[in-house]
């Protein structure tokens, strides 16, 4: 099998880069799905709402083509118009009504129902002469130049079935009976009508596939690119760590105080830190100034290193202070002699003396693990 290569655009589009596409006005519209759906829409409300709308048409033309005396007398053309309007209105409205509809359901419904308010926006893309000559004379071109080829071919072959079938009524239409010939001519219409709408939807049965596939493999992916988006999304080293890096800052601001009371820091030392000082005229035994753990725990000890705090590691003494106490509060009395012999070894250090490594001993009832579940009882 062939190694992927990082710019090989194999994969398929991810829902992120689905919607940027549509951001940038890069959306499924089938165009001749909405025609035919439209022509059909109209040839079916022609089909069943055809009479009301005729009538209306008639009784309108009656109105319009009647006069009496008193017609003549109070002739009022605005009084004419306005009735004619009123009358021929609503069924007119109506077959908008179904185009409109027809248009939603196709761009909306069948599509992918975006509506992106900045497709409204002028480009100048759109206005460059050059770029519009290199879609004409281009392969995209190419392709719309024979679709339109074929659709005109299609269409004009339905057309010319529906006149030949047709050509002699067509022909003697207003040499007979004049409702036979009008019922002749809607029959005909909406023949007409029909039949050019099967035309588009074997069209657009055809057209929306290749539409839909043509836009996926424009999206389509290289290896290189989800590794960007991953990036993206999750967020790239250098972000978070520079978001830590913001963190640490932030809570180094608000320890600088307790940090700058502190005698010594306990650490984990990846995961916690605890801050002590011990002061027997302002307390029996030693207080915890500051704790924290992850970039708390780091910002602790960065500020300890600018502040020459002692730092030791200690990781049982430093989960036991962690989850056994609060700030400023003095430490548990069964932690006493493992946080006294640190402090020993820090006053030591202090004097310059050069004291071997303190030894500290956890009671095993307040061990914890990373958790502050006891260890004791910990699963193993």
């Amino acid at each position: 099998m062939a190694e992927e290569t990082p710019g090989e655009k194999t994969f398929a589009p991810t829902e992120k880069k689905r919607k940027d596409a549509v951001e940038h006005g890069d959306i499924l519209r089938p165009r001749e799905l909405g025609t035919a759906i439209g022509v059909m829409g109209g040839a079916a409300w022609l089909q069943f709402a055809g009479p009301w709308l005729l009538d209306t048409l008639a009784r309108t033309a009656r109105a319009g083509l009647t006069w009496d005396r008193a017609s003549i007398d109070r002739f009022d053309a605005a009084t004419l118009i306005r009735s004619a309007l009123f009358t021929t209105l609503p069924p007119v409205l109506a077959l908008g009504g179904v185009l409109i509809l027809a248009a939603l359901v196709s761009q909306l419904g069948l599509g992918e129902g975006w509506w992106v308010g900045g497709n409204l926006a002028p480009k100048a893309s759109r206005l460059n002469p050059m770029s519009g000559l290199a879609r004409m004379f281009g392969p995209q071109g190419w392709i719309e130049l024979a679709k339109g080829l074929a659709k005109v071919t299609l269409l004009g072959t339905i057309a010319f079935v529906w006149i030949k079938g047709r050509l002699a009524g067509l022909v003697g239409l207003g040499a007979g009976d004049l409702t036979a010939q009008l019922a002749f001519a809607w029959d005909a219409l909406l023949a007409m009508l029909f039949a050019l709408g099967g035309g588009l939807t074997v069209i657009a049965l055809i057209d929306f596939p290749v539409q839909w596939l043509r836009r996926m493999m424009r999206l389509r992916m290289s290896l290189q690119d989800m590794k960007d988006e991953g990036k993206e999304s999750e967020g790239s080293p250098e972000r978070k760590a520079a978001i830590r890096g913001r963190q640490r800052q932030i809570a180094m601001g608000g320890m600088q105080k307790a940090m700058r009371e502190a005698q010594f820091v306990i650490t984990n030392p990846t995961h916690f830190s605890v801050a002590l000082s011990y002061d027997p005229d302002k307390a029996p035994a030693p207080v915890v100034l500051a704790k924290g753990r992850g970039e708390k725990a780091m910002a602790m000890r960065e500020l300890a290193a600018q502040l020459s705090v002692p730092v030791l590691s200690s990781p049982a003494l430093a989960r036991s202070v962690y989850f056994t106490t609060r700030e400023n509060q003095m430490i548990r009395e069964e932690l006493y002699a493992a946080v006294a012999a640190i402090l020993a070894f820090v006053l030591a250090l202090k004097r310059g003396d050069a004291p071997p490594d303190p030894r500290v001993d956890v009671p095993t009832a307040l061990r914890f693990d990373a958790e502050g579940r006891p260890e004791a009882t910990a699963a193993p």
